[in-house]
């Protein structure tokens, strides 16, 4: 009996969210089919024009826009942000500051300072013990 492997695929959604891309503004045809993990990785390595579009003016996926405002996701959705947004309209909010996206900076400057003190205590125990 002889095994026989079958190429692995993911459904769009899972692929557009590896590639870092909002899903509703992917071409037809990748919303619709499955993507095999060597097409993820073609993807990836060789992207397309409306991939590189995409990736660079948008719209783009919440967990893309929190980290291009340095903001986490829930501060978005606190600061009223729910849709996907463009490269333009990012830029616009970090123009004009509003109150709530320097409160969330701020807030999220203090998670990773939090964090980073947390993981030099963690690493002078472990050399310590």
């Amino acid at each position: 009996m002889t095994s026989h492997q079958s190429a692995q695929t993911m459904k769009p959604a899972t692929a557009a969210k590896k590639l870092g891309v909002y899903l509703p503004a992917t071409p037809a045809e990748f919303q619709q089919g499955s993507v095999s993990r060597a097409e993820l990785d073609e993807l990836q390595a060789n992207p397309p024009e409306w991939l590189r579009e995409l990736r660079h003016n948008g719209p783009h996926p919440r967990p893309v826009v929190a980290a291009k405002l340095g903001v986490s996701i829930s501060g978005l959705a606190r600061g009223g942000v729910t849709e996907a947004l463009t490269t333009e309209q990012i830029e616009a909010l970090k123009s004009e500051m509003p109150e709530w996206l320097a409160k969330e900076r701020a807030t999220q400057a203090e998670v990773r300072k939090e964090a980073a003190r947390l993981k030099q205590r963690d690493a002078e125990r472990a050399g310590s013990a």
